[in-house]
């Protein structure tokens, strides 16, 4: 009989001391292994986390990404301690009535690093982005207030400059800046510049829009391709070259929504999805009304650059910020109607129905792939690009 080969191992509590066994005392071995490894699985198995991997003693980055952990701070803390009908709607803004007149409020803080990108710069993002949450509230924007908090040491020159488009992009929607303040903190206590914007704007007669009025068989319109703002900032930040200059889509989005509202003020639902991207808008909305979604891979726009840049980088498209985008729940009986319209406006050349709203799978996300199988669109519990806007 020929003789069993040796078998030349590295024990894993010496790795670098390999030695020679013997059959038999490396059958030996195998079965310690295994039996160590059993004990080791019945001791975890005992064992139990007294701190849930959501609960945690400090805010984090990820608690300010639009995505889980965002969610979970407003559900879990945020919404309870400051409870009330306008609050709980949880829009992009509250509509509050005075006097039987309609108003819309909101308020954004913006900490985009760098200040200043392909295509814009933070002031104009503020005011945009304000805009942009009046206007899918279903209102007018009419007022806007500005909050500064500049580190010292930040140049006037570059302060003149964020304050010049934010004036612009303010005359461009037809609003205007009426009150503020000023505050400076030490040099390395900010970070360049932090702008706050908060906004007022009268809701459009006979319109109401709200995640509870999504309804089962309502078609999701988007009205261009996404995710252009994060891959911009994205690029400026690491100094990033690709074939095609990819720039923000800021943009002031209350011109397109008096379209929308002009061919049809049926519309139920109107988001502009910012932080964690459509990705975590629709999440919101699937939540907030017990529904599902179902989106098509292939009706949603996204330019080649965009697309190229997510996948060297890593990145989902769905989940990377927007700025100048929104999504229109409508009921199947308006949707043409609003699409054609939407088509008609500069930003609104791209728009498609993009998915719909369905009873099965309640409160979650699903996407049809390009090749027809089917995938969960989660949420994302932390950010794929941190301070974006």
């Amino acid at each position: 009989m020929n003789a069993l080969p040796l078998a030349w191992i590295a024990l894993p509590n010496d790795p670098w001391a390999p030695r020679w066994y013997q059959p038999r005392e490396l059958a030996q071995l195998i079965s310690d292994i295994e039996r160590n490894n059993m004990e080791n699985k019945k001791t975890l198995s005992n064992l139990s986390c007294p701190l849930p991997l959501s609960d945690y003693k400090q805010i984090l980055l990820g608690h300010g990404s639009g995505g889980t952990l965002s969610h979970n701070l407003i559900q879990s803390l945020i919404r309870p301690i400051f409870n009330n009908p306008y609050l709980d709607l949880l829009h992009d803004g509250a509509v509050v009535e005075i006097n039987g007149v309609k108003l819309a409020f909101t308020t954004d803080s913006y900490v985009v690093q760098p200040v200043f990108f392909p295509n814009s710069d933070i002031g104009e993002l503020a005011v945009n982005g304000t805009i942009n949450d009046l206007a899918v509230c279903g209102a007018k924007p009419l007022f806007l207030s500005v909050g500064l908090i500049i580190e010292e040491g930040f140049e006037f020159s570059d302060l003149e400059l964020i304050l010049r488009s934010m004036q612009k992009a303010a005359l461009e929607a037809g609003v205007q800046i009426v009150t503020g303040d000023t505050k400076v903190v030490e040099k390395g206590k900010g970070d360049s510049i932090f702008i706050n914007v908060a906004g007022i704007g009268a809701v459009y007669p006979d319109v109401e829009i709200s995640p509870k009025r999504c309804r089962s068989e309502d078609l999701i319109i988007l009205n261009g391709r996404i995710a252009e703002h994060g891959i911009a900032i994205m690029s400026a930040r690491e100094g990033f070259e690709f074939e095609s200059e990819i720039v923000s889509d800021t943009a002031s989005l209350n011109s397109l929504v008096d379209i929308i509202l002009g061919a049809s003020k049926d519309v139920h639902v109107m988001r502009d999805p910012t932080r964690g991207g459509i990705a975590s808008a629709l999440n919101e909305i699937a939540d907030e009304c017990n529904l599902g979604i179902l989106i098509e891979e292939n009706k949603i726009p996204i330019s080649e650059p965009v697309k190229g840049a997510c996948e060297i980088l890593g990145f989902d498209p769905l989940y990377v910020a927007n700025e100048g985008k929104l999504l229109c729940f409508v009921p199947e009986t308006a949707a043409e109607q609003i699409l054609t319209a939407m088509r008609t406006h500069p930003l609104g050349l791209e728009s498609q129905i993009i998915g719909k709203v369905t009873s099965e799978n309640p409160k979650k996300v699903i996407m049809k792939t390009d090749i027809g199988t089917h995938r969960i669109v989660d949420m994302l519990s932390g950010e794929q690009l941190p301070r974006i806007c």
